[in-house]
């Protein structure tokens, strides 16, 4: 078992990693971006900007400073929100030692570059092997150690199977997977899909919708990862069907959240302002229209979340064309 591990961000997540791997008995450097950050989390002992309520344990230690946090750490949580990944991992990297595991929570693409934050972080860190977890797991239920179960990906079995052990808790339960891509991938898109659902909910567009929207939404998640290599079991598992049913219908999920707002008449910008979190949906639908241009990939659902989003379109107008597309076979003979 691990004796000090690193969380890096703050956020909702990477607050309940450290939380998760404290009750594993492990110490855990919690690294802010800010000295003022870290300062009120050590006072406070409490992450009250986003999740009121859970107490740091003392062996959760907030610091601003990356040499002293990942000093001998034996495995690193990256929960930082991909946009901002690379600017964090370009701060750390320099302090982090050869071979030391991370194991990345983010969901997202780089709207830049099309890159997963699995394949941003290895470019920060080239020589640390890269997990990643993903899965149904709402941040205020995990802080209220309600059952939840993850998977966690890496093309080395005994890292995935180190996260797995030093996780697990008899209230969170962690699955292995070796399709990184698959997982990773799943992860990041199942927002597009959680967006077009909350726009639904703005609409009171009804529970018949809601679900075509999931079945039809999980096969162009499916469609784009297959196309770049990714298993298509692991889109019906955990990080595909189970964490996309949890977004779309959590009351509590950023990204469902904002799109019922946008369905109920608030523009984008207005949702994005006034977020206390980053809603990585946004960034990532995007990415992902770039992504699905460039690999000739048809999305459609995502596109015309994207046409919402950025081109102003009406959800209405929206849901209309896609009902109103060509009829063809559910599925492909």
């Amino acid at each position: 078992m691990l004796t000090k591990a690193t969380v890096i961000g703050t956020g909702g997540m990477g607050t309940v990693v450290a939380h998760l791997l404290a009750s594993n008995d492990v110490h855990v450097a919690f690294l802010a971006r800010t000295m003022e950050r870290a300062h009120t989390l050590l006072f406070d002992r409490e992450n009250r900007r986003h999740l009121p309520g859970l107490r740091l344990v003392q062996r959760i230690t907030p610091t601003a400073d990356p040499a002293a946090a990942l000093a001998n750490s034996e495995l690193i949580v990256s929960a930082i929100p991909c946009q901002f990944l690379r600017r964090e991992w370009s701060r750390c990297a320099a302090h982090v030692e050869p071979g030391t595991p991370v194991c990345s929570v983010t969901k997202g693409v780089e709207i830049e570059t099309m890159k997963r934050p699995s394949e941003i972080i290895s470019a920060a860190s080239p020589d640390s092997p890269v997990a990643v977890l993903s899965g149904p797991s709402v941040a205020p239920e995990l802080a209220r150690c309600l059952p939840a179960t993850v998977v966690v990906a890496c093309v080395r079995a005994d890292i995935a199977c180190m996260v797995q052990e030093v996780m697990s808790t008899s209230w969170f339960r962690v699955y292995t997977n070796l399709d990184v891509l698959g997982v990773e991938l799943a992860g990041a898109l199942k927002n597009i899909i959680a967006l077009a659902a909350g726009i639904l909910d703005g609409l009171r567009a009804g529970d018949n919708a809601k679900a075509a929207l999931l079945t039809r939404g999980l096969v162009e998640i499916t469609r784009l990862g297959v196309s770049m290599g990714a298993k298509p079991e692991t889109f019906g598992g955990l990080a595909g069907v189970g964490d996309l049913v949890t977004t779309c219908v959590s009351p509590i999920g950023r990204n469902r959240s904002a799109g019922e707002r946008i369905g109920a008449g608030v523009s984008p910008e207005q949702v994005i302002e006034q977020s206390t979190s980053v809603i990585e949906g946004i960034p990532t639908t995007r990415a992902v229209v770039q992504l699905a241009a460039k690999l000739g990939v048809e999305m459609p659902i995502t596109r015309a979340v994207y046409e919402v989003l950025f081109e102003r379109k009406s959800p209405i107008a929206a849901i209309s064309e896609l009902m109103s597309r060509p009829p063809k076979a559910e599925q492909r003979c």
